[in-house]
């Protein structure tokens, strides 16, 4: 089942972003097929991040919680809040395995 995680960043953490950056790509590529795409959110101004959107292949939200709960991001605090959604595919390259 393919999972959307929609997290949105405290205000005044682009430092903190930055510096897990690393880690964090780094983590998510140690996922495998589990993250099927994964990107920031971009403000108005189509540059400065405030979030991440990441779509996971998972059995269920509880998986995807744990593998959201092992990211640097989620570790430093850079995350106000974090929305887990069972998604289903319905046009474009098909992300599901």
């Amino acid at each position: 089942m393919l999972f959307v995680a929609t997290c949105i960043d405290k205000a005044g953490s682009a430092a903190a972003r930055q510096e897990n950056r690393p880690a964090h790509l780094a983590y998510l590529a140690s996922l495998g097929a589990k993250v099927r795409a994964a990107g920031a959110l971009l403000a108005a101004d189509q540059r400065a991040a405030v979030g991440s959107l990441l779509i996971f292949e998972a059995a269920d939200e509880a998986e995807v919680s744990i593998l959201l709960a092992g990211d640097p991001y989620a570790k430093a605090g850079l995350f106000a809040s974090v929305d887990v959604k069972p998604w289903r595919q319905a046009v474009g390259v098909p992300l599901a395995g």
